[in-house]
């Protein structure tokens, strides 16, 4: 890949990363109830999905799936219900614990690290909106003089790089406001707030169109 491709690249991809969406959502709420530490799990998992779908849309195969009304419908589905009851989820959470300290108890039991982590995967593993998106960028900046995997690889290194910055950029603001969320009832509204989100979401997954486009 030539530098000023790259450097294209680049900047396509902080603009996706900071796009607010599912993983962004998903790394504040993270980083609110269980600290950046804790976080890191969730937003390791993010970029295997996120790496999932790079290798769907640079293989061809996410081109076949937008193309599938089935395949495409499963897809979103699934997608939007796994957000759903992620947060609604967190929504009945409510307040059952306050905050300790900032690396110590949260509203919301953190669980192992795998399974945050396969928590950050299925969300965007899952996300169709991210599959179209990158169906239409990735063309973009590929060549036929190069190695399609060589490009891949640049490509991935890239995104994951700029994606986990931007992740734990999320996460870190939103842990830096645990000292003012300690009682229940602060519990209670993060949960709701956060939970109303990735349900919002969710929701929105059921209007995406195979063409990229939202019901109007």
């Amino acid at each position: 890949m030539d530098l000023h491709t790259w450097i294209a690249f680049l900047a396509a991809s902080c603009l996706i990363a900071v796009s607010p969406g599912s993983g962004a959502v998903l790394s504040m709420s993270h980083g609110l109830s269980y600290g950046v530490r804790k976080t890191s799990a969730t937003i390791a998992g993010l970029q295997l999905g996120l790496l999932l779908i790079l290798v769907i849309a640079g293989a061809g195969v996410g081109s076949l799936l937008i193309a599938s009304e089935m395949a495409f419908s499963a897809v979103k589905v699934l997608g939007a219900c796994y957000l759903i009851y992620l947060g609604f989820s967190q929504w009945r959470a409510g307040g059952k614990a306050a905050l300790a300290g900032p690396e110590e108890a949260a509203p919301v039991a953190a669980g192992s690290w795998q399974r945050r982590a396969l928590t950050g995967f299925l969300t965007n593993a899952t996300n169709p909106k991210g599959i179209i998106f990158m169906v239409a960028v990735l063309p973009q900046f590929m060549t036929d003089a190069r190695p399609l995997w060589t490009q891949l690889l640049v490509m991935a290194a890239t995104t994951v790089a700029v994606d986990l910055a931007v992740m734990h950029g999320y996460a870190a603001s939103a842990s830096a406001l645990r000292r003012w969320m300690r009682s229940p009832r602060a519990a209670r509204n993060q949960n709701r707030v956060f939970g109303g989100l990735l349900m919002a979401v969710g929701a929105g997954l059921f209007f995406v169109k195979r063409g990229g486009q939202h019901a109007s």
